[in-house]
């Protein structure tokens, strides 16, 4: 006789690596929620049989292979398991050894991370924690330093709003006009406005004096009043403070590491005269007296990593190291530009001897899609398979796919199997649902929550706003997403919609002057929207401008070929219209990504 099968919680402990098989593609929203939760019951009725986990603030934290991964299962988590807090800690969104800054809103949602995990105790309730492998393999500022570094303010407190100016200014806030972004911050007589890391919306800080009077949260749109707030704590949007320890502790360590420095350094010039400088993110480790891991911010939680995670994290180091000769080689045979001195990888990476070592030692559990045998040792099965797909039907001119649609959720529920069609947005679920009725499936409803989907009765057929790209089956619902059914028709153009509107809000942020990068032209910078007469019709543009003078007036129709700089933009050189520095520097990337992946 077999013994009991035990759950994937009671089988986690430090130092013991477990498999999560058959998590079919589209489920690991919900294994990932039921695993979190049975750890956060563990840890909240401990029970003297089961190994003990010692920072019971984290229930559960995830590699994610990639960003795009990240946000796709942090928004499955706000269906699967709603009640359970969910942090995310990205990468940065710039390449080892580059030469440009992270994004400001990438950088304040990392320092919030890494704040609210180095104050983190005991009795908090436990959240899950989401990363990736390139965020997880990058060394971070130490925990002690990143705790001491918030400010707490409050309504009624007397401090002299020059002070709050001072700590923007030596953790990474930038002034301007008018607050936009997370990182920003503007002075007007008494009022000091200022957009927090963490933070969905700026605030307002009103002084009378040295007295702080109110805190309000407001749209940066209307300058409407949101919420009146009764404390705040804000985060450093840097990752280091440039402040006279820092700097003596960079020109030191400097040195240390290169020589004597020419004159020809302008990141060491800049710092040393206490200025920001582009990308001087890359030499972080000089900035501190120490640097963690995310690991030792996670204490013993246990780490659930993606399919393919284990992969990707080969193929960072590959890239690291990669980056980083390419560095040392142009050091070493300059051909002009700015001088570039790579610290060695080791001193902001992990070593992947280190990467393996980290993962030894924690709970571990890898998720697989794949069967793996019963009778392997550390396996459990998630019993979440691949779920039907409809592409057959689609290719087939004589059958109508709503049809066998409705088939097979009517052949499912006299399964006695719960139905849920995931669909991408709320259009498309109004659409849905009248395509079923008008081919003859009753009682379908709209669900918001997974909680929803165990209370509903099984002849109802349930349809979610759940975007994902497969569906699943396990021993007793089925989802089936859009794309299953409709395949990329509907799914792609709503892809590039979203795009298209994230990206005219953007523009809309911009200020004359700010920095863009055009696919086929390089660095320009932008002035503006302009409408031009072309064929006798308005036509909108961006009018954008390169050196020498020349400008570049781009339809709006082709904003997908503009991404926005980095977020610092001071001493950057324009690329020249029609010039070849751009596309050389854009074929000996390729050449090195050819490497990397060959």
């Amino acid at each position: 006789m077999k013994p009991p099968v035990k759950s994937p919680a009671e089988l986690l402990a430090p130092g013991r690596a477990l498999t999560l098989a058959n998590v079919a593609e589209g489920a690991e929203g919900l294994v990932i929620s039921d695993l979190a939760r049975a750890i956060a019951a563990r840890l909240s009725r401990p029970a003297t049989s089961l190994p003990a986990i010692s920072l019971p603030a984290i229930s559960l934290a995830v590699v994610c292979r990639d960003g795009a991964r990240m946000q796709q299962l942090a928004r499955a988590l706000e269906f699967f398991a709603p009640d359970l807090p969910v942090m995310q800690f990205p990468a940065w969104d710039c390449q080892p050894y580059d030469r440009v800054s992270p994004h400001g809103a990438i950088l304040a949602q990392r320092l919030t991370t890494l704040a609210r995990l180095a104050r983190l105790q005991g009795a908090d309730k436990p959240l899950i924690v989401l990363t990736t492998v390139n965020a997880a393999v990058q060394r971070v500022p130490a925990r002690e330093t990143v705790a001491a570094q918030a400010l707490s303010v409050a309504p009624g407190h007397v401090v002299p709003m020059n002070s709050i100016v001072a700590w923007l200014e030596h953790n990474g806030y930038v002034r301007t006009s008018t607050v936009r972004e997370p990182g920003e911050y503007a002075v007007r007589g008494g009022i000091l406005d200022l957009f927090p890391a963490g933070l969905d919306q700026p605030v307002r800080f009103d002084f009378f004096g040295d007295s702080l009077e109110s805190i309000r949260s407001f749209d940066a749109e209307t300058q409407r009043t949101l919420l009146n707030m009764r404390s705040l704590d804000l985060v450093p949007i840097s990752e280091f403070q440039l402040v006279t320890d820092t700097i003596r502790r960079f020109r030191m360590g400097y040195v240390a590491e290169f020589g004597a420095v020419g004159r020809d350094d302008p990141l060491y010039e800049a710092v040393s005269e206490g200025r920001r400088h582009p990308g001087m993110e890359h030499w972080l480790p000089l900035f501190q007296e120490r640097m963690d891991t995310l690991f030792d911010y996670l204490g013993d939680a246990p780490i659930a990593i993606e399919p393919q995670g284990e992969d990707a994290a080969r193929e960072r180091f590959k890239q690291i190291s990669d980056y980083y000769e390419a560095r040392r080689e142009a050091l070493e045979h300059p051909t002009g530009g700015a001088v570039y001195k790579p610290l060695p990888p080791d001193r902001l990476y992990l070593t992947e001897q280190e990467w393996t070592e980290r993962l030894g030692e924690v709970a571990l559990a890898r998720l697989t899609p794949f069967a793996v045998p019963d009778d392997s040792a550390g396996v459990v099965d998630a019993g979440a398979r691949q779920g039907r797909n409809f592409t057959p039907e689609r290719a087939d001119g004589n059958i109508n796919v709503f049809e066998a649609l409705v088939a097979h959720v009517r052949a499912l529920q006299a399964q006695r199997k719960k139905v849920v069609v995931a669909l991408w947005s709320e259009g498309s679920r109004d659409r849905m649902a009248s395509m079923l009725r008008d081919h003859k499936l009753s009682n379908v409803i709209s669900v918001n929550t997974w909680r929803t989907v165990q209370a509903t009765p099984r002849n109802e057929t349930m349809l979610a706003v759940l975007g994902m790209e497969s569906g699943f089956e396990t021993g007793d619902v089925a989802v089936i997403s859009e794309q299953d059914i409709l395949g990329d028709r509907l799914v792609r153009p709503r892809k590039a919609g979203r795009k298209l509107d994230n990206f005219i809000s953007e523009v809309t942020s911009l200020a004359s002057g700010d920095l863009v990068v055009h696919v086929e032209h390089g660095i320009g910078r932008f002035i503006g929207l302009q409408t031009l007469e072309v064929s006798g019709a308005p036509h909108d543009c961006l009018e954008l401008h390169y050196a020498a003078e020349t400008k570049l007036f781009l339809p709006v129709e082709n904003i997908e070929l503009l991404s926005r700089y980095g977020s610092d933009q001071t001493n950057v050189e324009l690329d020249r219209l029609g010039g070849t520095g751009w596309q050389a520097r854009k074929a000996k990337l390729k050449k090195r990504i050819r490497e990397i992946a060959g």
